[in-house]
Order: structure tokens, then C-alpha cells, then sequence
């Protein structure tokens, strides 16, 4: 029986991590580096670190005053959160050969990024260490579909189709036609770049949060944010309708559901701009 990590093998182009950020895992695990030690990793790559610099000027961050190098983006915004937005803007670019016959993937990654900000807002309201985190996990919680669309063009075909057709939710389509659905395609290339359980958790339970043991409060927040995202429809990743809320997910989250309007207003506002240097710009 084909397992989803069988979709992974041959696929030279995504199967490896970017080495930006095995090198700047290295340092950043390593107590004997400092904060300069990472910022010279990243400046050895002059495309990160513009678009770093970019990202950390956005609406996302609001900072009163331009952030103009790589050492003063680390002292504000610290190291284990540049890290993983340099996974974040680094991945994207592992994806430029898939076909758009299904779904573009300037939609594709317009909705990951929706997720991502939406994921943020929400871990900002819980007043979570790092927001990045989540932001990464809803950036990456679809990751599967478009390795599905590269490795099974025909099949994820079959399953787009009957979605639209039907307006039966496309994972569980996907569950039908393959055995398995993109989340545990997703899950399945994060174990093989060897990236934390708190991202391959709520990537892989996001349309089950409540089956995450180590990180349920993740996965919660990146099933939530991915419900919100669809309901703004900013982008699309494939599915056909708004997800449903799992049982037990907003209470997960352990929020008040007056901070909704806030968290919706605070995605669309940041949605744009981290559109702008994470999907659209490819240098």
C-alpha cells in the first residue's frame, strides 16, 4: 500500500531543507554563538536578508522606526523567531515548477500566507513566546497539496474535481482516492527536514486538532486560522468551501470569541504585505 511519504522519493527540488536554514539551525542551537553569529549567516544570502528586512518593516510588526540591518531585526525581534521566518520566506521558492492546471499557486500560497497571519494574531491574543512559530505552521499547513499536485497530478485531479462537484470538504476526497490526504504529505516532508514537532504537529492535524498529543493548542490555532482564512477567502488552496470547526478547537485556543472581529481585522491588514515579500517575491 502506497504510504503519503511515498510522494516524497524523487523529488530532488523540495526534499532538502534550505541550507540557509540548516545553517542558521546549527548556530542558533549552538551556546557558544552569539546573535552577530547568526546575522552573518543570513547576510551571506543577500536575497534573505532583503527579504527579512522586508518583512520585518511590514504591517506586521509596526515598528515606529525603519529596521535597516540584520543585527537590529535579531535584537528586537530574536534569533529562534528570525530562524523560523527565514524557513518561512525561504520554502516558497522550492515550489516553482509545479503545474497550475488545479489550482495556481499564487492562490496556493495567497492562502498559506492567510493562514500564517491569521495563526500569529491568534498565538499574539494567547500572548505565546513565539508568535513566528505559528506563523510558520500556518504558512506550511498545506504543504502536501502541491507535492500531491507535482507526484499524482491525475489523482489529485480526480480529487479536486469530485470536491467542486460535490462540495464534500477535498481532504477527505483525498483521503478516498489516495489512502491518505496533504496533511500527511506535509507532515511526512517536515519529519524528513527534521523540523520540530511543534510545526509537524499542527500541519499534520490541522483538520483534526484534537488527534494532536504533543501540540494540541497549535494544532488549534492553525485549524482555526485556516477556517478563517477560507471564510475571507484570501486565496485558495483547493478546498471548496469553509471548513468546519472541529469539536473542542476553539476551546482549545482558550480565547473569547469577541476577539474574533479583531483577529479577522488584524489578518486582512497584515495579509497584503506579508503577500508581498513571502509569495510574490521570488528573487
Amino acid at each position: 500500500m502506497r504510504k503519503a511519504s511515498d510522494l516524497l522519493k524523487g523529488v530532488v527540488s523540495i526534499s532538502t531543507l534550505p541550507g540557509v536554514y540548516l545553517q542558521l539551525s546549527s548556530v542558533v542551537n549552538d551556546p557558544r554563538s552569539s546573535a552577530s553569529d547568526v546575522g552573518r549567516v543570513i547576510a551571506d544570502d543577500p536575497g534573505l536578508t532583503a527579504r527579512l528586512l522586508k518583512l520585518v518593516n511590514s504591517a506586521m510588526y509596526g515598528f515606529p522606526s525603519r529596521i535597516e540591518t540584520v543585527s537590529h531585526a535579531i535584537s528586537i525581534v530574536g534569533t529562534a523567531q528570525l530562524q523560523d521566518l527565514a524557513l518561512a520566506t525561504s520554502v516558497i521558492r522550492l515550489f516553482a515548477k509545479v503545474p497550475e492546471n488545479l489550482v495556481t499557486m499564487e492562490s496556493f500560497w495567497r492562502h498559506s500566507v492567510a493562514c500564517g497571519v491569521t495563526a500569529r494574531a491568534l498565538a499574539t491574543r494567547r500572548r505565546e513566546s513565539n508568535v513566528e512559530r505559528y506563523f510558520v505552521a500556518g504558512l506550511l499547513h498545506d504543504i502536501g497539496r502541491p507535492i500531491m499536485y507535482l507526484q499524482v497530478p491525475e489523482e489529485a485531479r480526480v480529487a479536486v474535481m469530485c470536491s467542486r462537484e460535490t462540495g464534500r470538504p477535498l481532504f477527505e476526497v483525498e483521503h478516498e482516492v489516495l489512502g491518505f490526504d496533504h496533511s500527511h504529505v506535509g507532515a511526512a516532508l517536515l519529519e524528513q527536514w527534521k523540523l520540530p514537532p511543534s510545526l509537524r504537529e499542527p500541519v499534520a492535524h490541522h483538520h483534526h486538532p484534537e488527534r494532536s498529543l504533543r501540540f494540541p493548542v497549535e494544532a488549534a490555532v492553525v485549524h482555526v486560522a485556516d477556517i478563517i482564512a477560507n471564510a475571507l477567502k484570501l486565496g485558495s488552496s483547493g478546498e471548496p468551501g469553509v471548513p468546519q470547526l472541529a469539536i473542542g478547537a476553539w476551546e482549545a485556543i482558550g480565547l473569547a470569541p469577541a476577539v474574533l472581529t479583531d483577529v479577522m481585522e488584524e489578518a486582512e491588514n497584515h495579509y497584503e504585505a506579508a503577500v508581498q515579500v513571502i509569495a510574490l517575491d521570488r528573487a
